[in-house]
């Protein structure tokens, strides 16, 4: 069965006249009387008593009303793919680590409903690994990610690095490795940490890392913002592994310390961890303390106009907002 078949089958029923309906799909009479000739030869039955005009058999009566919910149905699929080429799309979805929704995609925002006021937007923040799973799953758009290329090197994926940052030391302003300018991440294993919930990338960076090295991860208190952070911190002896894009407003609080880990980790001088390692699809290339953020989604949706207008956006806003945000912060310095 054909849809030009059922097309060809309502035509007919409307007009009663094989000639009229044959002009209405614009084809021959004789195309008209083959393709309902098929359809009778497929479903078993005739369709059209064959007189001066053409009238429904019982069992084209049966058959009429289904032909012409297909025929709608398929009207209104083929006018929902055109709104999605003309940028008539109901909603985006973005999904983002924490980090960026608070420092950098306020201007992302803003300027995409200039362009489409009429799109809702919808923006949740999660934990890397879950954003990628559910732009994996299709409930959303983009997603704004540590970059972890066990999910983003798929052939249907699209991804572009927007900036690389440094992963420092949180701690109370009074905690004893506050003394040092730099941490040797070694003496890091001595001390109790609040480290990022299941899901986020940097917590499985962290843990890959401790465990390469073996050394012990003292982990005591699992959480998800950077607010958090900065609350359980500010109170005890625990310290925290955070990147340097979710340590702007500690560097301002007096309360607080924020400290570098000494470049390199003792056993990674000319190691080559591997594609196919953990710590490989987590870490920079250039710096196993470092993480890429990336943008990503999938080629089929960068064919929608306001997908991919979300994308040059982002593209064009948040490297620069980030690199502004690193010369504007204060520079740790050693108390």
């Amino acid at each position: 069965m054909r849809l030009e078949q059922l097309q060809a089958f309502l035509a007919i029923a409307d007009t009663g006249s094989f000639q009229q309906a044959a002009r209405r799909c614009g084809v021959t009479q004789s195309t008209i009387s083959r393709q309902i000739q098929a359809l009778e030869a497929e479903l078993g039955l005739p369709l059209f008593h064959r007189m001066a005009q053409a009238k429904l058999t019982l069992a084209g009566e049966n058959f009429f009303t289904r032909a012409r919910k297909i025929c709608q149905e398929w009207e209104t699929a083929k006018s929902e793919i055109a709104d999605l080429l003309a940028g008539k799309q109901p909603e985006l979805c973005v999904a983002a680590i924490h980090s960026v929704c608070a420092y950098y995609l306020p201007p992302v925002l803003h300027r995409f409903c200039g362009k489409y006021p009429e799109v809702q937007l919808r923006v949740t923040a999660l934990g890397s690994d879950r954003a990628l799973k559910v732009l994996k799953d299709g409930l959303v758009d983009l997603a704004i990610v540590m970059n972890n290329r066990l999910f983003t090197t798929t052939p249907d994926m699209v991804v572009e690095v927007l900036y690389e940052e440094s992963i420092q030391v949180l701690m109370a302003a009074n905690h004893p490795l506050a003394d040092r300018d730099r941490i040797p991440w070694t003496e890091l294993a001595n001390h109790p940490q609040v480290v990022f919930k299941d899901g986020y990338g940097m917590q499985r960076m962290v843990q890959d890392l401790f465990a390469k090295e073996g050394l012990p991860l003292r982990a005591v208190l699992e959480l998800n913002t950077p607010d958090a952070f900065r609350g359980v911190v500010r109170q005890g002896k625990t310290i925290a592994l955070l990147p340097q894009s979710a340590l702007v407003e500690a560097r301002l609080d007096p309360s607080l310390a924020v400290r570098e880990l000494t470049p390199q980790l003792p056993s990674a001088q000319g190691v080559n961890l591997g594609p196919a390692s953990p710590q490989a699809l987590q870490m920079s290339p250039t710096n196993p303390w470092n993480r890429q953020v990336v943008i990503a989604t999938t080629s089929d949706r960068l064919q929608i106009p306001p997908i991919a207008h979300f994308w040059e956006i982002v593209r064009d806003i948040v490297p620069q907002q980030f690199s502004e945000s690193i010369r504007s912060t204060p520079a740790i310095i050693e108390s």
